[in-house]
């Protein structure tokens, strides 16, 4: 069964509702995003941000995966699938996916801010000012701040190596270091980019590109690769 590593960004999302930060004029829900989405944020105005992240939270409690992630799900039957998403939603594993890994933090989840390490299932529930960790220490957002190090990227890096297809749905490839994972899929890996937009592919490699949202795109990619299990099925047998 061939490995299929899928790259996905906030396209991926948009077409359940969820609001993206570069298609909303750079503002999040209305808020710049200094003031919420780094840990200079945190320091200065910790209730905003914990304010803002809890209305994330329920804003994404009354969402449903698309036909993008139930179609990515899907795949699983025909492929060893690995989702690798910059999103902090849990729209993937409600959709059916079983290996997801999230670089930049989880909304549903929140952690110490004196011990990373404990972690905390909060699903869609608010934090509020007060609510500790068992060490005593302010309970924060499980996400990855802009200017903090993104922790899973190592294993983000592991598993793109060993792609035998690597995908990219609805990511500008903009940020990094998520948007250099591409240059890891090896050279006889196939790369394909399904985005409505005109992305730019770092490193130049031959990529195929489906110009269409995550639905469309997800729908087009899902029979080129089911067409291309049948034929080898032909092959062998």
């Amino acid at each position: 069964m061939k490995k299929l590593v899928i790259l996905t960004g906030a396209g991926m999302s948009s077409e359940s509702g969820i609001r993206t930060f570069r298609d909303s004029g750079g503002l999040w829900e209305e808020y710049e995003v200094t003031e919420v989405a780094t840990p200079m944020a945190w320091a200065k105005n910790r209730d905003l941000v914990l304010r803002f992240y809890n209305e994330r939270r329920r804003q994404l409690a009354g969402c449903k995966p698309n036909a993008g992630h139930t179609g990515l799900a899907a795949l699983e039957k025909h492929f060893d699938v690995h989702i690798i998403t910059q999103n902090v939603d849990d729209l993937h594993e409600r959709a059916g996916s079983t290996k997801v890994l999230h670089l930049h933090g989880e909304l549903t989840k929140a952690r110490s801010t004196a011990d990373p390490s404990l972690l905390y299932d909060i699903r869609y529930n608010d934090i509020q000012p007060g609510d500790k960790c068992e060490k005593g220490s302010q309970l924060r957002p499980h996400i990855v701040w802009f200017g903090e190090a993104v922790p899973m990227m190592d294993e983000a890096v592991r598993i793109t190596k060993t792609a035998d297809i690597f995908v990219v749905i609805g990511s500008s490839l903009n940020v990094y270091p998520a948007a250099g994972l591409i240059e890891y899929a090896p050279g006889d890996a196939s790369l394909w980019l399904i985005d409505p937009k005109d992305v730019y592919v770092p490193g130049g490699r031959k990529t195929e590109v489906i110009k269409a949202g995550a639905v469309e795109g997800v729908a087009i990619l899902r029979e080129k690769l089911l067409k291309g299990v049948e034929n080898k099925e032909v092959e062998g047998g």
